[in-house]
């Protein structure tokens, strides 16, 4: 397990409890009750910890290392019906966006989302998770595919942005982008979208136009990383925590401004600490919302969905 700077106190109470599980294993001496009170003493903190989180301290945990990145909730939710599909036919296949259908509860859906890697030769084939046009292409040529089909569309959202490249510029990285946003805002099924790690610009909104959108509880949403920002307007990025602070990225920022549905908790220390818990509330969420969604009309659905964007940043005196 890896540990960030706001977490070691966990790291110390953690390797105090493997000492302590190590002496009682090894000599006569009973260390039960030692343990407990450890034990307690490291709950006590997590909690106090990852109550009082600052909008920076979460960006670090949507970048954890330890943390399950798209295809691990693919794999955990759809087991072994996923069956990945490549390539926008135009140019070829970005291994930045992932894509294919999978069944998750019986209930079959075209999954899309960004991929990062593990280590630094995985993190170079997956473009660190930042998408070319072509792979905003496939991800519209597999959206348009569902919609001939019937069958309802999932993002998982997880990229420090669209690939900024002079090559993608020249391909149409803008116009890939906003066609998506076009073309998903009028698709014919329903669109669930999940922020499972970092929600970054528009590389983030060319797959993030849902009938419903949720962030897990450690994970942002903003039209540009706090660095990026810092460096923008102070010219450095020293001041990237007080632009995390000022760009209200965080999930309950969202929710508060009703850009988001809603929330999915994590367990206790991030969605790393216990993954099977994540992912079985990944689960329970989409199943939720496709039950509500797979009972409106097609007109309905769109109309919703129309209304839901255009009534974005409304504002009474």
């Amino acid at each position: 397990m890896e540990y960030l700077d706001f977490e070691l106190p966990i790291k110390e109470l953690e390797d105090q409890l493997a000492k302590c599980q190590v002496i009682g294993e090894e000599s006569d001496v009973d260390v039960t009750n030692t343990c407990k009170q450890i034990n307690k003493k490291l709950i006590e903190t997590k909690k106090h910890i990852f109550k009082n989180l600052t909008a920076w301290q979460r960006v670090q945990l949507s970048r954890h290392p330890s943390r399950p990145y798209t295809l691990d909730h693919v794999r955990a939710l759809c087991g072994d019906t996923f069956l990945e599909l490549h390539g926008d036919r135009g140019f070829k296949d970005d291994k930045a966006m992932i894509g294919g259908l999978g069944k998750i509860d019986g209930q079959s859906f075209m999954i899309v989302g960004q991929q990062k890697g593990y280590n630094t030769k995985t993190r170079q084939y997956r473009n660190f998770g930042m998408a070319n046009p072509e792979g905003y292409r496939k991800a519209l040529r597999l959206m348009k595919m569902a919609e001939k089909f019937g069958i309802p569309v999932l993002t998982l959202i997880d990229t420090p942005g669209a690939y900024p490249g002079l090559e993608a510029e020249e391909r149409g990285q803008g116009e890939a982008i906003a066609r998506n946003i076009f073309e998903m805002v009028r698709l014919k099924v329903p669109i669930i979208t999940i922020i499972v790690g970092e929600g970054a610009s528009g590389g983030a909104l060319g797959i993030g136009v849902g009938d419903r959108v949720y962030m897990l509880e450690n994970t942002w949403y903003s039209v540009i990383s706090p660095e990026s920002c810092s460096s923008i307007l102070w010219k450095s990025w020293e001041y990237k925590e007080q632009a995390a602070e000022a760009l209200k990225l965080t999930s309950s920022d969202m929710k508060r401004q009703k850009l988001i549905d809603d929330i999915i908790p994590e367990p206790l220390g991030g969605a790393h600490y216990d993954r099977e818990t994540t992912f079985k509330t990944v689960q329970q969420y989409i199943t939720k919302s496709y039950s509500e969604l797979k009972e409106l009309s097609t007109k309905d659905l769109i109309a919703q969905r129309m209304d839901k964007y255009s009534n974005m940043g409304e504002y009474k005196e």
